[in-house]
């Protein structure tokens, strides 16, 4: 049974960027981590793209594939129509899944780090209109999870949101990729913020975040040697 996203958002208590969250970093627990992506692109960004910024990071998602890591993928709707065959991939690879993360990439309240927001009576179509721009795409391991862009969301959006069965997916670990040059600070962040069971996010947009595959060469085999376990976000939700 899907939860509603109230519900999600008190029983983990993800409520926000770099919130501990309901974490259990005691000796013997779980060792699980989720790394997630967002793949953002915004509504009006469609010129950007067609003169070259290049909001995808195919590099990534191989990275992804050799190092055998499962992921989960926050993907805009508008996304998945400028990198159809990308979407695709990903959402018929058994290693990901794909979460919804808005289609336009609008915030869902504001001020939200100068996005433009989507009016309260169209928070629900936007939600529906990536789902459906996802799996038109071919897409199939598409799973019921939403993540606010920015993560800016209030009553009256986890109220909007309801009516669509979606859960609202936050994080614990910031990895500071948005924008990043040095790689090792990124993986500094990443491997100095996981404990059992933790979700990070990251981003897999190769114009915003252009050193995240680099910090994850670290990232991966280090919290392997401590013994961490990687998981995809459905996963970690049964746990």
């Amino acid at each position: 049974m899907r939860r509603p996203v109230r519900a999600e958002r008190e029983r983990h208590g993800l409520v926000g960027p770099g919130a501990a969250g309901s974490r259990d970093g005691a000796p013997g627990a779980d060792k699980t981590v989720a790394l997630t992506f967002d793949a953002d692109m915004t509504a009006d960004q469609g010129p950007r793209a067609s003169a070259g910024e290049h909001f995808d990071n195919p590099g990534l998602i191989a990275l992804l594939r050799r190092l055998k890591v499962p992921s989960t993928v926050f993907m805009t709707g508008r996304w998945a129509q400028e990198y159809p065959a990308q979407a695709r991939s990903i959402g018929t690879d058994p290693l990901f899944e794909i979460a919804n993360h808005s289609y336009s990439h609008y915030a869902f309240s504001s001020p939200c780090y100068g996005l433009p927001a989507v009016a309260k009576a169209d928070m629900r179509g936007d939600v529906e209109r990536a789902f459906a721009a996802i799996r038109k795409t071919g897409a199939r391991n598409v799973v019921p999870y939403f993540r606010f862009p920015g993560g800016c969301y209030d009553d009256a959006s986890l109220k909007a949101l309801a009516p669509t069965g979606v859960t609202a997916v936050q994080w614990d670990v910031v990895s500071g990729d948005a924008f990043a040059t040095d790689p090792e600070a990124v993986a500094e962040q990443v491997l100095s913020g996981v404990t059992p069971g933790s979700l990070v996010v990251m981003h897999c947009t190769r114009s915003a975040a252009p050193v995240t595959d680099e910090a994850l060469e670290r990232v991966v085999p280090e919290l392997r040697e401590r013994g961490y376990r990687f998981v995809k976000v459905s996963e970690l939700m049964r746990g």
